[in-house]
């Protein structure tokens, strides 16, 4: 007679042991993903190469943040803007590299924005005492519907020294909300000649002043 041999490993064991490896196969797809997932930030973190000087820079001129610049946020990573589209006065599309090798201060305003209006006269005097080879208010206008009211705007109010540069989609001010860069209207950041943040601010400032022209004044003394 032969003897009917035990199953080596009981249903009831077999099962568990198939739960248990799962949980550790699980745990090994997990372990690889923290993995991968700290390195992405860890790579996330360390930021564009180019715009390291931009962020040594921020830190030189962190003493200077205050006042009428205490709002002011200094870079606290190396972070290169993207590549803003928008249109000059004359319809012409231009970018934010087409700006290359000079330090600007980006600014995103708009009519129906009260505190934009009474922003523009500081930012137009600004681009009087600076504006030069080296630097440039580039004040965007994200008004949607009737392109004619800004221009007619900065015309009432005298406001000549800026250019005039326009985006009727809104999309610059997406394109730095995605990158944490816009929350709320106004917002301006200054950025050095690689395109690169030096500081950020949201909401109106006194951009006339003593503080900020001091600011401005050393963040292009390099």
């Amino acid at each position: 007679m032969t003897e009917t041999q035990p199953d080596p490993v009981p249903p009831r064991r077999a099962g568990r042991r198939t739960i248990i490896l799962a949980a550790i196969a699980v745990l090994v797809v997990a372990g690889a993903a923290g993995v991968y997932g700290i390195a992405g930030l860890q790579r996330n973190a360390s930021g564009d190469p180019a715009c390291r000087p931009a962020l040594a820079l921020a830190q030189q001129l962190k003493p200077l943040a205050r006042g009428e610049m205490a709002a002011v946020t200094m870079a606290s990573s190396p972070l290169k803007l993207p590549d803003l589209a928008f249109e000059n006065g004359s319809g012409q599309p231009k970018k934010l590299s087409d700006f290359r090798g000079r330090t600007l201060l980006v600014n995103l305003w708009a009519t129906w924005c009260v505190p934009c209006r009474k922003e523009m006269p500081a930012l137009d005097n600004l681009q009087a005492k600076l504006g030069s080879a080296d630097f440039e208010v580039v004040a965007i206008n994200i008004d949607t519907r009737d392109p004619a009211k800004p221009k007619k705007f900065l015309e009432d109010e005298k406001l000549t020294r800026l250019s005039y540069f326009s985006d009727a989609s809104a999309r610059v001010f997406q394109d730095l909300k995605g990158i944490g860069r816009a929350l709320g209207m106004p917002t301006s950041v200054l950025v050095d000649g690689q395109g690169c943040e030096i500081a950020t601010i949201a909401g109106p400032a006194e951009w006339d002043s003593a503080d900020a022209l001091a600011l401005v004044k050393a963040s292009l003394a390099r």
